[in-house]
């Protein structure tokens, strides 16, 4: 029987000279190759800074300059919405929701807002239910219940609670209206942000947002009612601090469940932003998570407390 001799049993290592170093020198050790730190969230501040910066200017000389032309902003920003909602349940979910009578049931919704009041408003929601049903009648019936429910939540979602910003802006001191509206809503998102950054440690919803926190609720909710008071009682006409406090307060809750919503939204659709047409914000949609649901509520508020 073969047996293997001593230079099969044992492998011979090749022999690698060891590095040596002048004396007094320490060698030199490789360092990991430096990579960039990322942004949080992995967005650009510089121009997630500068598109807020342009926006912001866009809001304030539509709203004071000429109020009427604020509202095409709010136009251009939910058609473009509907748009990215729509197109995100095609591309992820293939539902194929009617975007012609969206397009022109969100016009109209926000003309009835602006021109009639909120009944008017509520009728043509509905009437752009019923277009959505029977435009999708020209297509085959599988999943037709799908896609005129996506349809019909869309429309709800984005233009009309939409429209209860130009039913603020309808009123004698509108542009007012929606400064307040604007500023407690970003305070919430500011104020929780921060406070939420520097003392957060019990998790809000972990499985929906991991980054928000019980504290940085608190936070959003402190520094809103606080720029609700102020701008109550010195904004406002006939309007009182203690009225900011519950409008704050009440802001930077729906604000919150607002955010939170549009992410169980994207969780289901696996994306992370709506679209990418706001460099360091993501898409229009990713800005109007918080203000489209605490729209209804400020002039709700602002109606009871001071009159529309």
């Amino acid at each position: 029987m073969y047996r293997p001799g001593p230079s099969a049993q044992t492998p011979v290592m090749p022999h690698h000279p060891t590095p040596t170093s002048a004396p007094g020198q320490e060698t030199a050790v490789a360092q990991p190759d430096q990579q960039p730190r990322k942004q949080r969230g992995g967005r650009n501040l510089q121009a997630a800074i500068g598109v807020g910066v342009g926006l912001g200017a866009v809001i304030v000389a539509s709203l004071f300059v000429v109020k009427v032309l604020f509202l095409f902003v709010v136009a251009a920003a939910v058609l473009v919405g509907v748009w990215e909602l729509t197109s995100r349940l095609a591309e992820r979910k293939e539902i194929s929701t009617p975007l012609v009578p969206l397009l022109v049931g969100s016009l109209a919704m926000l003309g009835a807002g602006y021109w009639a009041g909120p009944e008017w408003a509520a009728a043509a929601l509905a009437l752009t239910g019923l277009a959505v049903m029977v435009w999708r009648m020209g297509q085959p019936p599988e999943n037709y219940l799908r896609d005129i429910t996506a349809g019909i939540f869309t429309a709800f979602y984005v233009p009309f609670l939409a429209t209860f910003v130009v039913m603020m802006l309808a009123a004698d001191d509108g542009p007012r209206r929606i400064l307040l509206f604007l500023i407690v809503t970003i305070c919430s998102d500011t104020g929780a942000y921060a406070v939420g950054y520097k003392f957060g440690k019990n998790k809000l919803a972990p499985t929906i947002s991991p980054g928000k926190t019980r504290e940085g609720l608190a936070g959003g909710i402190g520094l809103s009612m606080i720029a609700g008071a102020l701008l109550m009682q010195y904004v406002i006409d006939d309007g009182t601090w203690w009225q900011g406090l519950i409008l704050g307060a009440c802001a930077a809750v729906t604000a919150t469940l607002g955010d939170l919503a549009e992410s169980m939204i994207k969780r289901d659709l696996g994306i992370k932003d709506m679209g990418t047409l706001l460099p360091g914000h993501g898409g229009i949609m990713d800005r109007l998570d918080s203000l489209l649901p605490t729209a209804p509520v400020v002039w709700l508020l602002l109606a009871a407390f001071v009159g529309s």
